[in-house]
Formats: structure tokens, sequence, C-alpha cells
């Protein structure tokens, strides 16, 4: 059993009365931190110098008391002063490598607010935040934690218009009982995902089922005037394709790395790089329809939550090309070739599941570090350890 830190997601319902609450409040954050990432900027590029937390939160105090920027002080202290917090967390993950150069938030975009235990009361299931009379309607899809205290609460509210709060608490999670089980997955486009036991989970393709449908939405959006209110409503028609995609999509993703992980000790899983990936004007859309950096992510913690072991190959590894049976090496294999024979040892393969054997086959060689490895390179397990490859042994 291990304790981590678990967000509950649920959909609420706020009155109109809360609404403009929380627009009020969504409009200070998206200023506070566009504010102050114009200001850390400019300071770096201009002066040479660095803005941090504590300079920020001074300088916001000051701005709050100029007679132009009263307004700020309408809503609660805290989600306007968390913004500088996220602001400090993005320039840290941009300096780490984790993230891009934090960019500017926009106003039809996801707009969201966080509130910590000062500026929130949570009392057997009714959520009151700060300068709210009444309590958010919340639809509690399922249950939190026993005793669970949220330390932190997020309300947002995606481009269609739907609201949401999410609830982060501690949670003991318990592990799931070992299993000798140990599979490779295969990630494509013709299917999902191959795996080394024979299973084959088709690709759902979610946003080519309703590509027409979005392409539809998006002429008639393009041909309303800016500012109208038929344009907000063909916007919000857009949006809502989107949001089903994406939930779908994530529905989707979230059951089948569900499933894998308490069916398997050991996930081998093959790294890739998408962002070349998606460079290849004929498959661009298909890459970025099918979501395998999302389902990887998934499958990253869950297996540190349940204590699984995932393992990373490296991308240069030959899987397609490589026998399983023999281990002959194909010089070159193109993509719309989906099944061969070896020419060394006669076995009839298809492409995606003789790669998942040996994405497999490697991944379990690079866990107990012997025997036949990849390139040299990093090969992650579960998070936060990796091991070393070495090169393939002639």
């Amino acid at each position: 059993m291990s304790t981590q830190k678990r967000a509950y997601k649920f959909r609420c319902y706020p009155t109109d009365e809360q609404k403009q609450m929380l627009a009020r409040t969504f409009g200070c954050v998206r200023f506070t931190y566009n504010w102050a990432l114009r200001l850390k900027t400019d300071a770096f590029y201009k002066e040479h110098t660095r803005l941090y937390y504590k300079d920020l939160s001074s300088m916001l105090t000051e701005l709050k008391k100029q007679d132009d920027y009263r307004w700020l002080n309408e809503v609660s202290s805290v989600p306007v002063q968390q913004a500088l917090r996220h602001l400090d967390k993005a320039f840290i993950n941009f300096f780490e490598g984790r993230g891009k150069y934090p960019t500017f938030k926009k106003k039809r975009k996801k707009q969201s607010a966080t509130y910590t235990s000062s500026a929130f009361t949570f009392r057997h299931g009714v959520l009151t935040l700060a300068k709210m009379q009444e309590p958010l309607a919340i639809v509690w899809s399922r249950p939190l934690p026993a005793g669970a205290i949220p330390s932190s609460i997020t309300v947002s509210q995606d481009a269609a218009g739907r609201y949401f709060v999410s609830l982060l608490v501690q949670e003991d999670i318990a592990h799931l009982i070992p299993c000798e089980t140990t599979i490779g997955a295969d990630l494509g486009l013709k299917s999902f995902v191959a795996l080394s036991d024979g299973e084959m989970v088709g690709n759902p393709r979610f946003f080519q089922q309703d590509e027409k449908k979005l392409a539809k939405a998006q002429r008639r959006l393009a041909k309303k005037q800016k500012g109208s209110k038929n344009r907000e409503k063909a916007r919000r028609t857009v949006a809502r394709i989107h949001a089903r995609i994406a939930d779908r999509r994530a529905d989707f993703l979230h059951k089948l790395s569900t499933r894998l992980i308490r069916e398997n000790q050991t996930i081998c899983v093959e790294s890739l790089e998408l962002k070349n990936m998606v460079k290849n004007r004929s498959l661009s859309k298909s890459i970025s329809d099918v979501g395998w950096s999302q389902f990887v992510s998934l499958l990253e913690y869950k297996a540190d939550w349940y204590d699984r072991n995932l393992v990373t190959i490296d991308k240069w590894y030959p899987s397609s090309k490589r026998c399983f049976d023999c281990g002959y090496i194909f010089e070159s294999l193109t993509l719309d070739v989906r099944q061969w024979t070896c020419p060394e040892c006669g076995v009839h393969h298809d492409r995606d599941m003789n790669a998942a054997k040996n994405i497999r086959s490697v991944g379990l060689t690079v866990l107990n570090a012997c025997g036949e490895a990849v390139r040299p390179g990093a090969v992650k397990t579960n998070a936060g350890k990796s091991q070393r490859s070495r090169k393939p042994k002639k």
C-alpha cells in the first residue's frame, strides 16, 4: 500500500449567481497569470533580471491598491495567488525540460481556478467556495475515500461551457496482488495495440467518426460575424464536438490501461518520438487521433500506484523487422507490408504480433538486466526508476 495524491473530478452545475462569480474569478486568474508572465519575460530580456514568486506576490499586492485594478479584490485572493504559483511551476518545468515556455492564457480556452483549504469548506459532501453563499451542486458519480479531506479544489470550465470540480486528496492505494503474467504491447494505427498473447485491440478512430460533423460545424462558424451571438453559439457547437471526441478517447484509454495493469505484472512498450512522427503529412492526423502518448502516461502512473512494472524499450530497436524465432533482421520493411515470411527460418509473421513478441522479450531482458538488450540509452521501468541498456549481441 502506498500513499498518493489523487484527484477526483466531478461534473458540477453552478447557479447563475455562482456562474457570474466564477466568471469573474476566472478572469482575475487569467489576468494575473498573463500579467506576471509579461513581467517575467520583459524583466529577463530587457533588464536581464529574474523575477520570482516572492517578487511577483509583492507587486501583485501593490497592484490591487491601484484604482484601475480594484476589481481584483472582488474575488477570493487565493485563486489569484495560486496563479502565480502555477506560473512559477510552469517555468520550473520549462527549465528542467519537462515543458515548453509558458504561453498566455486565452478567454475562449479552458478556464480554471484553484482554491486551497483556507478558501473553501467541505463537510459531509457539501462544498462551498469562498465568496459564495450557496454550496455547489455536484454530481457525485463515485464516492470519495472514507475520511478523505481535500487539500485543494480546482473548479474549471471547458470550451464547451461545462463546469467541473476536481478534489485533490491523500489516499492509501492498495497494491494489486503480484502475478507472473507479462505482456508486450506494440502500438499501431491499423489496430490500436497488438499484444504478445495474440490479442488485437482495434483502433476506434474517434476523430474520424465525427470528422465530417466537425468540418460542417467549423464551416458554419467561419461564416458568422465576429462578436455576434450566433458566432458564440457556433463556437460552442464546435467545442462540444471536440469535447465528445476527447471524452470518448479518454474513456477508451482509461479502461484499456486499467485492464492491462490489473491483468499483468510487467508491461513492455516501445518509446515513440511523436514530434517527428506527426511530420508525416499522410499519417499526422491519424497519429494525433490515436492517443499513444496519453495511453503510455496512464500506464506509467497506474503502474506506480499498483506496484506494477512498465518497461519502455528504445525507439530504434527493430521490433517489426526482427524475426522473433531466429533473430533475422530485414534491411527494410515498408509500412504497407503487414505480413512477411522470414527468409532465414521460413516462419510467417504478422507484422504487429511479431513486434509485440520482440518488445516483450527485450523488455523482460532489460528488466532482469541480463541477456539481449537494446541500443545504449536509458530504459524506463516504473516511475522514478531507470535501467541502462546494452548493445545487442552479435
